[in-house]
C-alpha cells in the first residue's frame, strides 16, 4: 500500500526495509543460522581437575533473606529480626544459610548440571564466612571425580566441588556435590523444536 502524497525516497526506504525485514524472517527459518548459544555439559565434556567459573553474581537482599527463612520456618530471629540481630555478635542480620546453599547451587547449574538426570545430594558443606545483606555472591566448581553409572548406560556420575565467595574474595561456602548427568544423546533435546513462521508472523516482521 502507498501513502498518498508518499514521496518517492521515502517508499523506496521503506520497500527496502520491508524486503529485509522479509530477508531476515526467512533467514531465520534456515537450519545455518541457528545455533543453541550454550547448552550445557554433557557427561563426556567433564574432565577431572577442571575448573568451571560461574557467569553469574548475585546481591543478597534483605527480602531474599526473610522470605527464606519465613518460607521454610525457620524461627531463628537472627535472619528476620533486626533488633535481636543486633545484640549478637555480628550486630546485623546473618543471611540464612540455606538460601546461601541454594544460590550458589543453583549458580552452578549452567556449568555442572544443565543437563542433570539426578541430583544425588551435597556433601561436605562447610560455611567458612557469614553472608549478609547487600552482600554479593560469586561462585566456581571443580570437577573431582567421574565414572560410569552400573544401572544407567545413558548417564554418568560426576562429583564437583563448588565454592561462593563474596565481594571481597572470601569463602562463604563450600560443598561437594554428586549428580546423574545424562551422555550426550540421551535426555531431554529441547532443540528439536523449531519456529514456525506462519503467516500471522510473517506479518508482525513486516510491520516493525
Amino acid at each position: 500500500m502507498v501513502t498518498r502524497g508518499e514521496p518517492p525516497e521515502t517508499r523506496s526506504r521503506r520497500l527496502e526495509d520491508r524486503d529485509a525485514a522479509e530477508g531476515r524472517a526467512h533467514d531465520m527459518t534456515t537450519e545455518s543460522t541457528e545455533k543453541v548459544s550454550w547448552s550445557g555439559r554433557y557427561f563426556e565434556d567433564f574432565a577431572v581437575g577442571d575448573v568451571y567459573r560461574h557467569p553469574l553474581g548475585r546481591t543478597v537482599t534483605a527480602t531474599d533473606n526473610v522470605w527464606t527463612t519465613l518460607l521454610t520456618q525457620n524461627t531463628m530471629p537472627v535472619h528476620f529480626d533486626a533488633h535481636y540481630a543486633a545484640q549478637t555478635e555480628f550486630g546485623r542480620r546473618l543471611v540464612d544459610s540455606t538460601f546461601t546453599l541454594a544460590l550458589v547451587t543453583g549458580q552452578s547449574v549452567t556449568d555442572v548440571s544443565q543437563h542433570v538426570m539426578a541430583n544425588l545430594g551435597w556433601d561436605r558443606v562447610r560455611l567458612p564466612h557469614p553472608v549478609f545483606e547487600g552482600d554479593t555472591i560469586y561462585s566456581q566448581s571443580e570437577v573431582l571425580r567421574l565414572r560410569a553409572s552400573g544401572s544407567r548406560p545413558g548417564v554418568g556420575i560426576v562429583t564437583v566441588r563448588t565454592i561462593g565467595f563474596n565481594q571481597r574474595g572470601e569463602i562463604v561456602i563450600v560443598f561437594e556435590r554428586t549428580m546423574m548427568v545424562y551422555r550426550r544423546g540421551h535426555g531431554p533435546d529441547v532443540t528439536a523444536v523449531r519456529p514456525v513462521w506462519d503467516e500471522r508472523a510473517r506479518r508482525a516482521v513486516d510491520r516493525s
